[in-house]
């Protein structure tokens, strides 16, 4: 089963092109350049070096979020603009999941922050099991920084942009419970988006590509500012 993933919900896009045996290509780029600039051009790179066609592909699979508002909805819409025009099944991962299970061997908990702005980070908690392989342990969450490390008394290994940002404050707070994975494995991988969904692809648990949406978790700035005029017409 050959499967064509991508991720765009950070500022890193990443495309990828696996089998169940072996990755067959990956092109992962760190560059603020709009997605809309980079990613169908992208795809059909990836493609043509592998010598193969959208016909040879069994399956897409993409990034849902949380991430940025913007990256997820080209992902979303590039991926299901190209479900409806050639008919392939569509898996969505949420992007945690993804950046977590770059991590296959770690015995400590995994915490992947993406950064969220406005001072809080997209979070889960993870765990890797030798047999049930990667368990979510909490819900998706949007947090400010110190009230996740409040909540974490063991160690942990983290991961993800939000890491750049907040690295000093975790250092100082959880001191020596606290590790980083390495640079190459603290971006989302496509691959890694690619590999989550082939269960879902094994056991026919698929998306009808009309209704595929991002998880955001948090309203976007234009909802917020919605709601609050909502409210404040609301006031007698």
């Amino acid at each position: 089963m050959r499967i064509l993933a991508i991720d765009t919900a950070t500022q890193v896009e990443s495309v990828a092109l696996i089998s169940e045996e072996e990755l067959i290509a990956e092109y992962t780029f760190n560059c603020p350049v709009t997605h809309t600039k980079l990613l169908v051009g992208t795809m059909e790179l990836l493609l043509r070096n592998s010598n193969l066609t959208i016909n040879d592909i069994d399956g897409l699979a993409v990034s849902l979020g949380p991430g940025s508002f913007t990256g997820l909805r080209i992902g979303v819409s590039t991926v299901k603009g190209l479900a409806l025009a050639s008919g392939k099944p569509v898996v969505g991962v949420p992007t945690l999941d993804a950046l977590a299970f770059n991590l296959p061997f770690a015995r400590n908990l995994i915490c992947p922050i993406i950064d969220a702005k406005k001072g809080e980070v997209y979070t889960a908690l993870y765990r890797m099991d030798e047999i049930k392989g990667l368990i979510k342990v909490t819900e998706n969450l949007v947090i400010d920084p110190m009230s996740l490390l409040n909540r974490i008394h063991e160690p942990v290994i983290f991961t993800g942009d939000g890491v750049k940002i907040y690295g000093m404050l975790i250092n100082e707070t959880l001191g020596g419970l606290a590790t980083f994975a390495p640079a190459q494995v603290s971006t989302v991988h496509a691959a890694s988006v690619a590999y989550l969904s082939l269960s879902k692809f094994k056991q026919s648990i698929i998306e009808d590509p009309a209704s595929l949406t991002p998880i955001y978790i948090r309203l976007s700035e234009a909802e917020m500012k919605w709601r609050e005029r909502e409210l404040l017409t609301k006031v007698p």
